[in-house]
């Protein structure tokens, strides 16, 4: 039986009268509807101080789910008898104050559609979905449970939790199931949860109806043991699609389906409640269930009262009789059909009833009832107390706003506010909805059909930050999975490393995993798309992390950095070797024959040049960017100068050799170191000007290198660097020149052919530094630079200066001034 329950004052007189006829048949479980009712009475009624003076009465009605027959006991209420007189009520005496319920939608919503013209209040307990939640169209009903909106977020939520992507629903194929369907899909897809499976449940009255229908349904009621890929299915919890989901259940154990574990979502409306025709249901298949329930508490006493209950206590209570004989499948004396073997004693115990068929705790239905019927009683003690106090203004004259009217209970109702004996805060919000959220309940079973209710978690919209909790340490699974989490995925998760791709003509749940591209990591599985790390750090090898890069230059302590310091130091201990050969000798032909001075300011310049390589090597500091390349592009084109003028001396004295040359006068040392300085101050003027304008710095570069930071000198003005490289460019092209035209001059010494040679060297390295340069990175750009100028330097030093240490050193009989006379003589004679 789903009952309505309605709530009457009186004076003195109380009636709590339960009737049912033979025909009728119930539900056992939603017999504990009537006794939180009948406990709630019983509870207010003992108590002196809630309504000392004010008798509560109440009858209960069959919940019909047929909208004509609730139509028509609505009026029968309204009237007060048996003929319906609209608008007429012959029993004054005993008042109706208010209906408490019913236990669905629909029946709420009739019920509301005939009571509302009377303006008399209706708390229900059923759940309100957000689309019929509209306050001016029903101002006079009151919701005892949340809206069903949040339902539809604790879902989500849930789903959320335990990464559940994948999953198949269950409804009615009705209105009512199509509104659930389109009502969660739509969040679901918002949330990036995927539909498997929407499978629709016909309507029906009786099981004869599948059985009827078996050649049409028996290709369906193995859709839970081939649906494999995926595990979680989400019901529409409320009583027509749980009776179908049950009969194909069990059609589906008669016939031999394999059942494959799988987890149950159950909406709210579910209390795990079963036709008594279904006692031999499986209820294994529901182990480890999870739900969402109408939030209560445990209320201490309501199970002493139902231990007391006793079906020969009240004669009148034929409700009790019948619930008790098909609970306990037997029959109590005086039932006409004294013959049947099975006889009630009226000493059976409801706690051995299976859960399924009756719980001794009360469930979230009936303490919404239980609650409803102490904010109606609340309320009226509000209202008789304000006219108490409107009496004792008027000295106690019995006024006609006394009589009690059913519209006069919104106000209070509206503002109410009390702790239940369980502790919880009971109010309604500016919409007549209970401001209170849901339970998350684990549901365990037991052999002997039993079963526990498990509280695992809670879905509060009234606790901003912690709408969603759940202990999900506690939950028991379902023995397919041994206490391992239930994965529920189209396909596997893409693990860190890869990320998602769309699989074409599947829905987006489902994807296939790729490698993230060079570069770029995922550190989390099922990454939409891969992403690049920090700029101080870069993936590792299986792109899941990101590791510190390493700090990229030239070090002394590198094997690179310490050949090139060594080869630097030995040229500049050769380049000081030869400087002190030829200061030793330096009163011999051949070191006289070609300017002493000039001799020493090369060997010299080339000496710094071997030595400012070394200020390429090491971490790059500010004072280092600021002389690395100003210090190399001043004292190179000091060396290039020196051999330009050298070329010149020697053309320059042999056109001063003529009798009628006016030369002579320009050869001389002021007009050698004039020419040296002046070449060396147009790069020095080069320098200072990048310096002030856009000079080096140091800089960290981040991206050049995957797995590296380059520390460099940024050279600040690109083009002032090529420009000194092209000053000194085209001072050795000069010099080159010059050179090659003065190779032939008649000279002992004449050093022309030498410089030649020097100069393609220098050419030869230069010409291959600049692609050398641009297309290397960090320290090998920087080691390329440092070989370069060692390379070139050296040439220079090798290429003139070694046949002169050679004669120095090896052939001392040729440094002499006889032997440079006839050399010359021989050559003017060819």
């Amino acid at each position: 039986m789903r009952p309505k329950r309605i709530i009457e004052t009186g004076g003195a007189h109380r009636e709590q009268k339960l009737t049912c006829d033979s025909s009728c048949r119930s539900v056992p479980k939603n017999y504990q509807h009537v006794l939180s009712l009948v406990f709630a009475v019983k509870e207010i009624s003992e108590n002196s101080e809630l309504l000392p003076n004010i008798t509560l009465g109440f009858h209960v009605y069959e919940n019909y789910f047929d909208a004509k027959m609730t139509y028509q006991n609505t009026l029968k209420l309204l009237c007060g008898q048996d003929i319906i007189v609209p608008n007429y009520t012959c029993d004054t005496e005993k008042k109706m104050v208010t209906i408490i319920g019913g236990l669905d939608l629909e029946t709420s919503l009739h019920i509301a559609t005939i009571i509302g013209t009377y303006k008399t209040p209706q708390v229900t307990y059923s759940l309100f979905a957000p689309t019929v939640n509209d306050r001016a169209k029903l101002p006079f009903l009151y919701q005892m449970v949340p809206n069903e909106a949040y339902q539809y977020e604790g879902i989500v939520q849930l789903l959320l939790h335990f990464q559940w992507h994948w999953v198949g629903l269950i409804a009615t194929a009705d209105d009512k199931g199509e509104t659930f369907l389109q009502n969660l899909i739509a969040k679901l897809s918002l949330n990036g949860i995927c539909t498997a499976l929407t499978y629709r449940i016909p309507i029906m009255k009786y099981f004869s109806d599948m059985v009827n229908d078996f050649d049409i349904t028996k290709n369906e009621i193995f859709f839970l043991s081939k649906t494999t890929t995926f595990s979680v299915f989400i019901v529409n919890a409320d009583i027509q699609t749980m009776l179908g989901l049950n009969c194909y259940l069990s059609l589906e154990t008669y016939m031999g389906g394999v059942y494959a574990g799988k987890v149950w979502i159950m909406t709210a409306h579910w209390s795990f409640e079963l036709q008594t025709f279904q006692r031999a249901f499986d209820t294994d298949l529901f182990h480890g269930a999870l739900s969402l329930a109408i939030h209560s508490s445990e209320v201490t006493e309501f199970q002493h009262f139902l231990q007391s209950l006793n079906p020969h206590s009240a004669r009148r209570d034929t409700l009790t009789r019948v619930f008790w004989e098909q609970a306990f499948s037997c029959l109590l004396s005086g039932s006409g059909e004294e013959d049947m073997e099975v006889h009630c004693t009226g000493e059976e115990q409801l706690e051995n009833l299976p859960g399924p068929l009756f719980e001794m705790s009360m469930t979230g239905q009936s303490y919404s009832i239980y609650n409803a019927v102490y904010a109606i009683a609340h309320a009226l003690h509000s209202m008789h107390s304000s006219r108490s106090k409107c009496r004792a203004v008027t000295n106690g004259a019995m006024m006609e706003s006394e009589i009690l009217h059913t519209w006069q209970l919104h106000p209070f109702l509206q503002t109410i506010s009390f702790n239940n004996s369980a502790g919880d805060t009971i109010s309604f919000n500016e919409n007549g909805v209970l401001t209170a959220g849901f339970d998350i309940i684990n549901w365990v079973t037991f052999p002997n059909k039993s079963f526990k209710r498990v509280k695992v978690g809670r879905m509060d919209p009234q606790a901003p930050g912690r709408e969603f909790t759940i202990n999900e340490d506690i939950i028991t699974w379902h023995s397919t999975y041994n206490q391992v989490l239930p994965l529920s995925l189209c396909n596997d998760n893409c693990h860190p490393g890869y990320r998602k791709t769309k699989k074409e003509g599947q829905p987006f749940c489902c994807y296939d995993c790729v490698p993230c591209p060079k570069g770029k990591m995922s550190d989390n599985k099922d990454m939409d798309d891969c992403f690049a790390c920090q700029e101080a750090l870069y993936p590792n090898s299986n792109k899941n992390g990101c590791l510190p890069k390493d700090l990229h230059f030239l070090s002394f302590v590198e094997p690179l950095g310490i050949s090139l310091a060594i080869l630097a130091l030995t040229f500049s201990a050769a380049t000081v070797l030869v400087l002190g050969i030829f200061i030793k000798h330096r009163k011999t032909p051949i070191v006289k024959a070609n300017n002493e001075n000039l001799t020493y300011t090369l060997l010299i310049s080339l000496l710094l040049c071997f030595l400012c390589s070394l200020l390429f090597i090491g971490r790059p500091q500010l004072l280092t960017c600021y002389l690395r390349q100003t210090a190399f592009g001043v004292v190179f084109s000091m060396s290039i100068s020196s051999i330009l003028v050298k070329t010149l001396t020697v053309v320059l004295a042999f056109m001063a050799t003529k009798p009628t040359s006016q030369i002579r006068k320009w050869i001389g040392n002021r007009f050698t170191i004039s020419l040296v300085l002046c070449c060396s101050s147009i790069q020095a003027s080069i320098c200072m000007i990048w310096l002030c304008a856009d000079p080096p710095f140091p800089n960290l570069d981040m991206h050049s290198l995957p797995e590296e930071i380059i520390v460099e000198c940024h050279e600040g003005s690109t083009n002032m660097f090529y420009y000194i490289l092209g000053y000194m460019g085209f001072l050795a092209f000069v010099s080159f020149t010059v050179a090659f035209f003065a190779r032939k001059l008649p000279d002992t010494f004449n050093e022309a052919k030498f410089i030649t040679f020097s100069m393609l060297v220098f050419f030869s390295v230069w010409v291959s530094f600049v692609p050398a340069y641009l297309s290397t990175k960090g320290k090998y750009m920087v080691a390329a630079e440092i070989f370069s100028i060692l390379a070139s330097s050296a040439g220079l030093l090798g290429c003139i200066f070694s046949p002169k240490v050679y004669i120095i050193l090896l052939r001392p009989e040729l440094n002499r001034r006889e032997q440079l006379i006839r050399s010359n003589k021989k050559k003017i004679n060819i």
